[in-house]
């Protein structure tokens, strides 16, 4: 491993545990906060798990303990409680199992809600100090796939989703996979290069699962994030087909055979296709179109070992500056303005979470989403490194899935303590002990699968 790789590894381990130590600290002060305000006794606030590597006790009349322990992936706040050590009469009105339960069920709830708040918080920042993002330019779309069959072309812009105004792609990225776990049809309205709009659908019924695996999406749909990279010829190899037909560097490609050539992938496409085929290929060479027969060469593909077009002429390397300029775009709001903004962010993050993990449960959405400690160390490394807004918005998603996550109507999480709460209330007695560690038991095996679950996720991403 290189000194680089290895100053990489460590940038994303040290951003992940500022990440992971961040957002536990929030959700545990949640619980502390609102359990010390509703007359609870707190005995111990410890981020992290294990043994403590510092630790202190407060000023205030508890003498509460304060733990910064060994192991980074978690937290808890540990409160007087009747069940776990014998209790002083004049403090038993202090301990959880004794408080009402409606106050005990806000204690518990405190945790993901203070996660939401964050959330909240940390979009609210982003807007004002603005965010620079890029507009929903259609680059290049696939031959045959659904968005050609649906009439998307490059060069389109799309301005809504489902009725849903789009500025970035993040906003249509996020509208997509909202029309497609509603009913797997995508209804958007975008404009063409000519100033026209239209209406385009994209039906894509029954493909849930395969479309929400990660980074399928838009090859799915047959979409690129534009601009289009322009068909001229940046560089040619000496005596391959291209040269050999009287291409020159700086020609552009407008048909090929007839076929108009909208951007290089494109043409990369139609070569592959034709391997050995002799086609006429109209340049533009300053300002003079050009009709030049080109014998296509060919070669193998390494990925599946099909024989392939090949010509030996690549493309600009980047795009011009002035297309890169137009492309971009920010989003930054006033100071009173970006709460609601943070709130709604918030609010479609949450709900878009909670859809894909229902989705998950009954097989429409793709497991392989769900991701663990090795995958959250990369996107943490790689957002620490894109600057203070990406690495919010990082803190921002994963702070709203720890706040889901902990309400699912699991043992150990808050959801199923919440649960508990509620059999005791109807009930009218607390649970019996063995029904309580039951539930414990059930909770840590659950735990225990979606944690292997997760690392074999994560393993399948970094080996491929």
């Amino acid at each position: 491993m290189t000194d680089v790789s290895l100053i990489d590894v460590g940038s994303s381990i040290l951003a992940f545990i500022v990440a992971i130590g961040v957002l536990v600290a929030i959700h545990e002060f949640g619980h502390y906060w609102v359990a010390r305000r509703l007359g609870f006794k707190v005995l111990r606030f410890s981020i992290g798990f294990g043994r403590p590597l510092l630790r202190w006790r407060g000023s205030d009349p508890d003498r509460i303990e304060y733990w910064l322990s060994a192991i980074p992936l978690g937290g808890y706040v540990k409160m007087l409680d009747e069940r776990e050590a014998p209790v002083a009469a004049q403090e038993s009105h202090r301990a959880f199992n004794r408080r009402p339960i409606p106050l005990r069920i806000a204690v518990l709830l405190a945790g993901p809600a203070f996660n939401f708040l964050f959330a909240i918080a940390a979009y609210w920042v982003i807007f004002v100090t603005g965010v620079p993002a890029i507009k929903p330019l259609v680059g290049a779309v696939t031959e045959g796939s659904v968005a050609a069959a649906a009439g998307l072309r490059p060069d389109d812009v799309i301005e809504t989703i489902g009725g849903r105004r789009t500025e970035t792609w993040e906003d249509a990225t996020l509208a997509i996979l909202d029309e497609l776990l509603a009913d797997a049809r995508i209804d958007l309205v975008v404009r063409e290069p000519n100033g026209d709009t239209k209406n385009v659908e994209l039906d894509v019924t029954g493909r849930e699962a395969e479309l929400t695996a990660p980074s399928a999406l838009f090859t799915g749909l047959g979409i690129r994030p534009g601009p289009v990279m322009p068909a001229v010829i940046a560089g040619l190899e000496p005596d391959l087909a291209a040269e050999r037909a009287g291409i020159q560097v700086g020609d552009r490609v407008l048909s090929v055979e007839g076929v108009e050539i909208r951007g290089w992938e494109q043409l990369v496409e139609l070569i592959r296709q034709r391997p050995g085929a002799t086609v006429q290929v109209e340049v533009l060479r300053g300002g003079q179109e050009l009709v030049l027969p080109l014998t296509i060469g060919q070669t193998i593909d390494q990925t599946d070992g099909r024989t392939v077009g090949w010509i030996g002429a690549s493309r600009p390397a980047a795009f011009a500056p002035e297309v890169l300029e137009n492309l971009q775009t920010e989003q930054r709001y006033g100071l009173f303005e970006s709460l609601p903004r943070g709130i709604e962010k918030t609010w479609e993050m949450s709900a878009l979470t909670v859809r894909m993990l229902v989705r998950m449960v009954v097989g429409d959405v793709s497991v392989k989403n769900i991701s663990g400690p090795i995958t959250i160390a990369a996107y943490a490394g790689d957002s620490a490194q894109a600057g203070l807004s990406a690495f919010l918005s990082f803190l921002a998603v994963v702070s709203i899935s720890l706040g889901v996550l902990n309400l699912l109507p699991i043992p150990v999480l808050d959801g199923g303590q919440v649960v508990n709460q509620l059999a005791e209330w109807l009930k009218g007695s607390p649970l019996s002990e063995r029904a309580m560690i039951l539930g414990q038991q059930v909770g840590v095996f659950f735990l225990i699968v979606l944690m292997t679950f997760v690392f074999y996720n994560d393993l399948s991403r970094m080996f491929g």
